[in-house]
């Protein structure tokens, strides 16, 4: 086994926002989950891909100063994330490298084959819990890409408010009214 070019110690207490600064710019994706590292490997070409074609969807879509980010940290209760595509409200501060959730009018995750059971299950629920009023999960489908869309419900869990594929070209109105069409995607 290879060993590190850097020494690395986990600290001796729960895992924090200013820890992260200190872990190796190696591609990996680097969370705290309730004071827990969690690491993701990095997601490869077609992932990064889609992502950037949604991105440029939402953001030609976008009212005059909302701006949609890729990989910005998200502070949440217990921990530190970072979204596929963060959007942010027109009113959020421009030189953080952490949004606050109120400053967030939407959260979307590409599953990836290493992110797939942390994109459904773990982020949407500390994505409830911080407040985050939608949350966007899509899927690479056989077909072409499928986006679950999902509205913050009472008790701080989301509600599907529907899902869209490649031949379905939809009119949303979250976080502002919009026409997506995923077969414009990459499959």
């Amino acid at each position: 086994m290879a060993q590190p070019t850097y020494e690395w110690r986990p600290p001796a207490r729960a895992w924090r926002e200013q820890d992260l600064f200190h872990l190796p710019e190696d591609g990996n994706r680097y969370e705290i989950i309730d004071g827990s590292l969690h690491v993701t490997p990095p997601a490869g070409p077609e992932h990064h891909e889609l992502a950037d074609d949604i991105r440029m969807a939402i953001r030609l879509a976008a009212p005059t100063g909302w701006r949609v980010i890729r990989e910005i940290g998200v502070r949440v209760p217990g921990g530190n994330l970072l979204p596929d595509l963060t959007v942010l409200r027109p009113d959020a501060p421009r030189e953080r490298m952490w949004a606050e959730p109120a400053d967030i009018g939407l959260v979307l995750e590409v599953e990836s084959t290493g992110s797939r059971r942390h994109d459904r299950f773990t982020k949407p629920a500390l994505y409830a819990e911080a407040g985050i009023a939608h949350y966007w999960r899509v899927e690479r489908g056989n077909f072409g890409p499928v986006v679950y869309r999902y509205r913050l419900g009472e008790g701080e869990h989301y509600e599907l408010l529907g899902t869209l594929g490649p031949d379905d070209p939809v009119n949303v109105d979250e976080p502002w009214p919009m026409k997506l069409d995923p077969s414009a995607w990459p499959r």
